[in-house]
Formats: C-alpha cells, sequence, structure tokens
C-alpha cells in the first residue's frame, strides 16, 4: 500500500518546489487526500484552537448528547444503525456573511479565536487553490474565480466531537460519503483516530499528525478539473475511548457560481462531456437528500436537467 501523501509547504520555497508539486498533483489525482505541514499556522495557535474546542464540547454539549443517545437508546443497539451518525456537532458560517456572534454559549475569547482561524484557512485555501492552478495548467486565480459567483465564495466550519462509542461496529461516527463542496481543510483530533478514505476498494486510515492540516477534494474540483482530480468516499470509524476532535472548514463556491468544466481541461468531444454545467445551490439542494449515496447519479441528474438559456459564464468578479 502507498503510503498517505504528506506535503511540507516549505518546501515549496526551495530546491525541492518541484518535487513538492509533484507530490500534490498525485495527491489530487490517485487519493483525492494529502496532509499539510509546515502550513504557516503556529502551533501554538492551534493548541489555543483545540483546547477552547474541546472545553466547549464538555461544557455545552456533551451532557445534550449523553441525552440523545439515552433517548435513542443507542448505547444498547443489537442490529446496524443506517440513519444516523454518532457525533455531536454545530456549523460555524464565515463567508458571505459570519454567524460567529449568533451561536449560542461560545465564550467570547472561543468565538474571537474561531475567527481568526477562519481567516487563516480562507487564505491557506486560497494559496492551494493557485497551486492546483498551476498543476493544472490554469492561469492563476482561475479556480477562486470559478467559486466566485457575484457574492464571493461561500465559506464555514462544522465543529465536531465524536465520543467514544459503545457499538462502533453497529454505529459509524460519520457515514461514507463525498463531500459537495470545492476544498476542504480539516484541524483534527492528533490522538484519536477514526477518518478514513476509501482508495481502490480499500478503507485507508488518514494519520492523525499533530499540527497538520488534511486537504482533501470536493464533488466541485472534480467537475471543474473536468476529472483528473477526484473527490472520494471517507468516513468516521466511531471508537470505544477517546473522544475525537474534527474541525471541517469547507471553501466552497458561492451560491450562484455556475459550475462546469474548464475549457483548457476539455480534450475531446468525449471528455466534453463527462461532467455537467449547474449552479451551485441547485447541486446543494440535491445532495442534501442523497448525501451518502454515490456520487455519480447526481452528476447525470444534472446532465439530463442542462439548459444552456439559463446558465452563464463564470463571474469574474
Amino acid at each position: 500500500m502507498a503510503t498517505f501523501p504528506v506535503v511540507n509547504m516549505e518546501k515549496l520555497n526551495g530546491d525541492e518546489r518541484s518535487a513538492t508539486m509533484e507530490l500534490i498533483e498525485d495527491a489530487c489525482a490517485n487519493w483525492g487526500f494529502f496532509e499539510l505541514v509546515n502550513h504557516g499556522i503556529s502551533p501554538e495557535f492551534m493548541d489555543r484552537v483545540e483546547k477552547l474546542t474541546k472545553e466547549h464540547y464538555r461544557k455545552s454539549m456533551e451532557a445534550r448528547f449523553k441525552e440523545m443517545v439515552a433517548s435513542k437508546g443507542l448505547d444498547a443497539v443489537q442490529s446496524e444503525i443506517e440513519d444516523l451518525d454518532w457525533e455531536s456537532t454545530f456549523f460555524l458560517r464565515h463567508l458571505p456573511v459570519s454567524n460567529i456572534s449568533e451561536i449560542p454559549d461560545l465564550k467570547d475569547e472561543y468565538r474571537k479565536v474561531m475567527k481568526e482561524f477562519a481567516g487563516k484557512l480562507e487564505l491557506l485555501a486560497e494559496k492551494l487553490l493557485d497551486l492546483l492552478c498551476e498543476n493544472l495548467g490554469l492561469e492563476k486565480g482561475y479556480l477562486k474565480k470559478a467559486f466566485y459567483g457575484s457574492k464571493g465564495p461561500t465559506f464555514g466550519t462544522k465543529v465536531s466531537n465524536y465520543p467514544p462509542c459503545p457499538k462502533p461496529d453497529l454505529i459509524k461516527g460519520l457515514r461514507a460519503h463525498t463531500d459537495a463542496g470545492g476544498i476542504i481543510l480539516l484541524f483534527q483530533d492528533d490522538k484519536v483516530s477514526g477518518l478514513q478514505l476509501l482508495k481502490d476498494g480499500d478503507w485507508v486510515d488518514v494519520p492523525p499528525m499533530r499540527h497538520s492540516i488534511v486537504i482533501n477534494i470536493g464533488d466541485q474540483l472534480e467537475v471543474i478539473t473536468n476529472g483528473k482530480y477526484k473527490s472520494v468516499m471517507h468516513r468516521v470509524i466511531a471508537q470505544t475511548d477517546g473522544a475525537r476532535m474534527s474541525l471541517a472548514s469547507f471553501y466552497n463556491p458561492g451560491s450562484d457560481a455556475v459550475i462546469y468544466p474548464a475549457p483548457a481541461l476539455v480534450e475531446n468531444k468525449e471528455s466534453k462531456d463527462l461532467y455537467p454545467k449547474f449552479v451551485f445551490e441547485d447541486y446543494m439542494k440535491l445532495y442534501a437528500g442523497v448525501k451518502f449515496q454515490a456520487k455519480e447519479p447526481r452528476f447525470e441528474a444534472f446532465k439530463n436537467l442542462e439548459t444552456p438559456a439559463n446558465l452563464g459564464p463564470i463571474a469574474t468578479a
């Protein structure tokens, strides 16, 4: 089995730039995932984010999760649960308009730190998109423009905790799915594992690494790259001991962005028909009902709906 790709971003600034860009290319084309180290967000700051996130779960969410488990009898299930995930979550929206001030029970310090963290991740996401442009032979800024729509990208963080689970063989932490959006940046627990991706028919662990950021490709990048890069199925396996923290930040197209393969990556008539053209918000509406199913029927559904009249060019503002 090939080694899970780990990209040291410091190496982009020296003699090893070419080899590092090749590693990113291979990861995007063959894994759909890679892990970033030396990405520019300080270890001390990440420790603060982790401390405040875990504190918030213990003080504001743990008791509610235990009540939910008791009310549904989940600690005593005898057969596989297929319509529920063993996770405690809330969602922070950063762009186009932040909702951080509206989320109840967050300490002011936590709000401030998460706002700062989002700003750092936004810059990192845009830097990564330009690295992908370079590898794909697209002009710098193409992917950011493709995501822009009329109001800029949508960007948010799903804050999750996966508490110890008495029946991990019967309840998944998070059922298998691909991510609907653009590029995903994950700050995960470095002590408790659980995230797995599907590669060549096998489930492969995404190794917990201290202060790393895990990157994965969403469905929209698969479409824009005309399948050169693929979103891959992944899941979270619940653990019997240890709570796992996960902060997954989704840098996605704007709701009205029109998504379609980059013309420069469409080589012939056959490859032109691989992926549809659609408005991102419409894709998300479909995805909401079929998240835990294969992605291919989603793409096919939009191929069948395509009408050139109501789809305009990429906004370049």
